[in-house]
């Protein structure tokens, strides 16, 4: 390895170790390794800064951007509060049917908005309700983990679910309708699979009382806490408008003709806020989450500098030169993805990992292997709650509920409390990406 190659991979590991280390710096981690990284390049004459800049993929934070927007329209018109509601009065307060439903409903928001704003106005309305319960340590624990990897597995099942799909959608790696169809069903498969596997095998809710007076009357409450929640139907119907229309357009509208995925996203969602100037107005200057912007920008230029030192070509012409077939060499860089993403999260490890894929991509079925990444990245963000990209926030929302137990112990859902759904998680939904991986290259 060359010693500006050392030096790039150096600075990008080095600040995604640190700041999934230090989360409470990332912020300062990446922006100060991604001045290293334009200082590494400049210094060795493969680039300038204003270079990196240039090899970032704007289209994908705009469309990033644009969704994110997108959602806050569809949190004014109180549509996530109504979902809430209505899945905890469908429950009847039973615990088990209780997160088949959560799990359920946040599957299908994440396919479509944010899922960290979803999340943090869904999961309140159910810790209430488990507050009322009184459910135990083990039983929460399952619960709001299942509900986590159900959002990372919606994020997979959409093009614009989360940023390792719509990274494909925005690279034009895939086409919106046959990502949608490739992934979609091995990530529902995997859900199906998972809960079930915590409902029968598991079993988080025995032990706990089973008093269908106690559910009648949470569900009693919970309706009273939320009957003045009501979905705004004039605010609800701009934004599903526009993404009917972006979801159609993405669709049939082909590269060549210049509706790329980024500008169909700026005018959908364009359109959805100029039909509600003040509210629009509003979320523009204060609702653009410009932080997340910034760290994927800092990442995108680190990953440019070990892109333009030759290390991703030396490691896809390392995994070619392995002495198995090129079938098993997918399996390989699938586990590969799926334990980084697990220590570096969804991100960084998808970003980094894509360049490698475009070099399997030659020599199998291009779907295969960007699907079969897609899932493996999903795996590896539900190993553990910090490589979850809502752990972090779950964990701080569930603190702040203060939940106790019938003897009146503190709950709490930690790093330990989520490992064991984490493992089992992974090894479902990692089978599962394999496995598709596998029934598509055997499909040609």
């Amino acid at each position: 390895m060359r010693p500006e190659q050392a030096i790039a991979a150096t600075v990008l590991v080095g600040a995604l170790v640190l700041q999934a280390a230090r989360p409470q710096r990332r912020m300062l981690v990446v922006m100060i390794g991604a001045g290293l990284s334009a200082l590494t390049t400049a210094l060795a004459g493969l680039g300038t800064a204003a270079d990196l800049l240039a090899d970032v993929p704007w289209d994908v934070l705009v469309i990033l951007a644009a969704l994110g927007l997108l959602t806050q329209v569809f949190v004014a018109s109180r549509l996530f509060g109504v979902l809430a509601a209505t899945a905890a009065r469908r429950s009847g307060a039973d615990p088990r049917r209780l997160l088949a439903l959560f799990a359920g409903v946040m599957f299908v928001v994440s396919g479509l908005a944010n899922n960290l704003t979803a999340l943090l106005l869904v999961l309140p309305v159910l810790l209430t309700l488990l507050k009322l319960l009184g459910v135990d340590r083990r039983y929460l624990a399952w619960t709001l983990g299942v509900l986590l990897v159900a959002c990372n597995l919606g994020g997979a099942a959409s093009p614009i679910g989360d940023f390792p799909a719509i990274l494909l959608l925005g690279r034009g790696s895939m086409r919106f309708d046959a990502y949608l169809a490739a992934a979609l069903p091995p990530t529902a498969v995997a859900l199906v699979v998972i809960v079930g596997l915590t409902l029968l095998v598991v079993r988080p809710a025995r032990g706990l009382p089973d008093d269908p007076v106690a559910r009648r009357v949470s569900v009693a409450v919970m309706d009273a806490l939320h009957r003045e929640v009501r979905l705004d139907r004039r605010l609800f119907a701009w934004p599903a408008a526009a993404l009917a229309v972006m979801l159609l357009a993405w669709v049939v509208a082909p590269r060549e003709s210049g509706l790329t995925p980024e500008l169909i996203a700026w005018l959908g969602v364009g359109a959805a806020l100029a039909a509600v100037p003040a509210l629009g107005e509003r979320l523009i200057r204060t609702r653009v989450d410009v932080e997340a912007a910034l760290f994927l920008l800092a990442l995108f230029v680190m990953v440019a500098a070990v892109r333009r030192t030759g290390v991703f070509q030396d490691v896809a012409t390392g995994l070619a030169a392995l002495p198995m077939p090129p079938v098993a060499q997918l399996v390989v860089f699938l586990l590969m993805a799926g334990l980084l993403t697990g220590v570096f999260s969804a991100g960084p490890s998808m970003a980094a990992l894509l360049d490698v894929a475009e070099s399997l991509a030659t020599r199998l079925p291009p779907h295969a292997v960007y699907v079969g990444l897609a899932l493996s990245v999903c795996a590896g963000s539900s190993l553990f709650l910090t490589a979850a990209t809502a752990g972090p926030m779950a964990q701080a929302i569930t603190e702040r509920a203060g939940l106790r137990d019938q003897d009146g112990a503190p709950l709490r859902f930690g790093f330990s409390e989520f490992l064991p759904v984490g493992l089992v998680s992974f090894a479902v939904i990692q089978a599962t990406a394999i496995g598709w991986a596998l029934l598509a290259v055997a499909r040609g």
